[in-house]
C-alpha cells in the first residue's frame, strides 16, 4: 500500500508534460483559435477525469480486498461495549488487567467454559460441529497451529454439508455470512492465529468465486473438495516436504536443540532417527506449559538420545549444540517469526554463540503483515498458571494474588523474533533466507493459497 501513490506518478508526469507542450505551440496561433483550443480543453478533460477516477475507484476497491482487517483494540470503550451485545460467550473482564495489554483482551479464566456448555441447545445460529470445536478451543483440548487450523476447517465441513439455502437467498452470500457467524463464536473462546485466518480468507474466497450457474449440491461439492486439498496440500504435504529438506541438514553427531513442542520439528527428529543417523536432541522447555515434557516421552519411547533442561539454562547448554530447529506459529513479511512465547530468547542466546538456527514453517503461515515486537498483537493466558506451580503444592505465594490491586500477572503466549537471529527458513517451497519471506508471500500466496 505504501507504493500506491507512485503508481500514479508516471500519469500524472505524462499529462502535464502534454499539456505544457501544447501551451507552448498555441502561443504562435491567433486569438479566435486559441478561444477555440481552450474551448475544446475545457470540455474534454472531464471524460479524462471521469474515466480516471473511475479507474482509481476500481483500483482502491481491489486494493482493500487485500487489506487484513483491522483487529479489535479492547481500550476502546465503545467498540467494546457493542461487541459485548453481539456476543454468545459471556465473558467476564479480569479485575487486575495489565495496562500495557489494554488493547488485548483479558477475561477471567474458568467461568466461561461451564457457562457455554450450559447453553449447548440455545445456540441457533452456531452449527453443533463448530461449537464443540470452540469448547475445545475453550477448554485447551486443541492447541497447535496446524492441530487447530485442521479442527476448524473440518468443523466447517460439517456446517456446509448440513447447509441449505434459504428461500429468497443467495447461497455465497448466506453461506458466508454463516462462515463469518462461525469465526466471530470461535474467536470469542480463542483469538485466531495467523495460520487459521490464513484458512479462513481460503474459504470465503472459494466461497465468493463459485459460478452462479452451479446447484446448491454441486457447489458444497465443491467446497468440500477445496477444504479437503488445503488440509492435505498446505498441511500435512508441506510437512512431508519440509522433513525431506530439514533431513538434509542432520548430520552425524550432531547435537539438535528444539523448544517446547513443534509437529514439524518431531517428525524431522523422528525421520532423521529412522535413516540412521546419530544424533542427540536437547529438548528446552518452560513454565507454565511445559510442552517439551510430552516431546520428551515421544522421542524417548522412539529411542532418541535426548538431554531435557529448562530455559533458564539455555546459555550453559548451547556450547554444546550444533544446531537450533525451532517451530513457527507464523511468519511475517519482514522476516519476524511469530511462534510460542521463549523463541526469540532461544535463537538470541543461539546467534550470539554462532548456532544456526532453522525454522520450520509452512506456507501457509507465512503472513504479509509487518510485526516489530509482541506487544501489538499477541494472546494472554491464564494469568492463575504461572501462580502456581505443578508438583509442589507448598509453593503458594501467591495465592489470593487477585485480590491485590497493585499485582498483575503477565502470561503471554507468543513471542516475535527478529530476522536478524535466523539462518534459515524451511518451507515447503524450499530452504530460504529471512530477506526472502516477501517474494513467498508475494509470488506464491495468491496463485496457490488463494486461488
Amino acid at each position: 500500500m505504501l507504493g500506491c501513490p507512485d503508481d500514479y506518478m508516471p500519469a500524472d508526469g505524462t499529462k502535464t508534460a502534454t499539456a505544457a507542450s501544447g501551451d507552448l505551440k498555441s502561443s504562435n496561433l491567433n486569438p479566435v483559435k486559441i478561444a477555440k483550443g481552450t474551448s475544446q480543453k475545457k470540455e474534454s478533460p472531464p471524460v479524462a477525469t471521469t474515466e480516471k477516477k473511475g479507474s482509481d475507484r476500481a483500483t482502491d476497491k481491489d486494493r482493500k480486498k487485500d487489506v487484513p482487517h483491522p483487529r479489535m483494540q479492547f481500550d476502546d470503550k465503545s467498540r467494546v461495549e457493542k461487541a459485548k451485545k453481539r456476543s454468545v460467550v459471556k465473558q467476564t473482564e479480569a479485575k487486575n488487567r495489565v495496562e500495557l495489554f489494554r488493547h488485548l483482551p483479558q477475561y477471567e479464566h474458568g467461568t466461561r467454559l461451564p457457562e457455554l456448555e450450559s447453553r449447548f441447545f440455545q445456540l441457533d445460529p452456531v452449527h453443533p460441529a463448530v461449537f464443540k470445536v470452540g469448547l475445545r478451543y475453550l477448554a485447551g483440548d486443541i492447541s497447535g497451529g496446524n492441530a487447530r487450523c485442521i479442527a476448524m476447517l473440518q468443523a466447517f465441513q460439517e456446517s456446509i454439508k448440513d447447509y441449505s439455502t434459504p428461500p429468497e437467498k443467495a447461497l455465497i452470500r448466506d453461506l458466508t455470512a454463516k462462515v463469518n457467524c462461525y469465526v466471530s463464536f470461535l474467536i470469542e473462546c480463542r483469538p485466531l492465529s495467523i495460520s487459521m485466518g490464513n484458512a479462513i480468507r481460503f474459504l470465503k474466497t472459494r466461497i465468493a468465486k463459485l459460478p452462479l450457474t452451479l446447484s446448491e449440491s454441486e457447489a458444497k461439492a465443491i467446497l468440500l473438495t477445496d477444504i479437503d486439498r488445503f488440509i492435505s496440500e498446505k498441511i500435512i504435504l508441506a510437512d512431508k516436504v519440509i522433513v525431506k529438506h530439514a533431513v538434509t541438514k542432520i548430520r552425524d553427531g550432531d547435537v539438535l536443540l528444539t523448544y517446547g513442542s513443534s509437529s514439524a520439528v518431531e517428525m524431522i527428529l523422528l525421520h532423521a532417527h529412522e535413516l540412521g543417523k546419530d544424533f542427540r536432541v536437547v529438548v528446552v522447555d518452560a513454565r507454565p506449559k511445559l510442552e517439551g515434557r510430552l516431546l520428551l516421552r515421544r522421542l524417548v519411547g522412539k529411542g532418541v538420545k535426548c538431554t531435557y533442561t529448562h530455559i533458564n539454562a539455555i546459555s550453559y547448554i548451547m556450547h554444546e549444540v550444533t544446531r537450533v530447529l525451532l517451530g513457527a506459529s507464523s511468519v511475517l513479511s519482514n522476516g519476524t517469526v511469530y511462534s510460542r512465547v521463549g523463541t526469540a530468547s532461544v535463537a538470541m542466546v543461539a546467534n550470539s554463540f554462532r548456532v544456526p538456527v532453522l525454522i520450520c514453517c509452512e506456507a501457509y503461515k507465512f503472513h504479509e503483515r509487518v510485526q516489530l515486537d509482541s506487544i501489538c498483537s499477541n494472546e494472554l493466558g491464564d494469568p492463575e498458571a504461572i501462580a502456581k506451580v505443578p508438583g509442589r503444592m507448598e509453593i503458594n505465594h501467591l495465592d489470593g494474588w487477585s485480590n491485590s490491586d497493585n499485582l498483575q500477572l503477565l502470561n503471554l503466549i507468543y513471542d516475535a523474533t527478529p530476522s536478524d537471529y535466523v539462518s534459515m527458513i524451511i518451507t515447503d517451497y524450499g530452504m530460504i533466507p529471512p530477506t526472502s519471506v516477501p517474494v513467498i508471500v508475494r509470488e506464491y500466496r495468491r496463485e496457490y493459497l488463494w486461488t
